[in-house]
């Protein structure tokens, strides 16, 4: 799939929803539990799928996603119990960078 830039998405297993921050140029295979993400006013939009309990670990609101290896990044503007994986890759919250320390 490819998406673009501030385009929602949506799981089919839980209420996980994000908004697209950065899409790298390629497609992508996002999930989230399992399943394939979809656009909400798109042709799959309502479609349900089951969770992978494998990959149940969890979204949190306002968090922001990304995946080592791609230039890709989602924020979470809707948590559910699925986990966002993207190539089969788990992704992970997004951490802020440490100041440089000043003398």
């Amino acid at each position: 799939m490819r998406a673009a830039i501030g385009q929602t998405l949506t799981s089919t297993v839980d209420a996980t929803t994000v908004v697209v921050v950065r899409w790298p140029d390629a497609d992508v295979d996002l999930t989230c539990g399992g399943a394939p993400m979809v656009d909400p006013k798109g042709p799959d939009a309502g479609a349900t799928a089951e969770l992978d309990p494998a990959q149940s670990a969890g979204t949190q609101l306002g968090k922001r996603y990304v995946v080592d290896g791609l230039d890709l990044e989602l924020l979470c503007t809707k948590a559910g119990t699925g986990t966002l994986a993207a190539n089969g890759t788990a992704l992970e919250i997004k951490t802020a960078k440490p100041l440089p320390a000043s003398d």
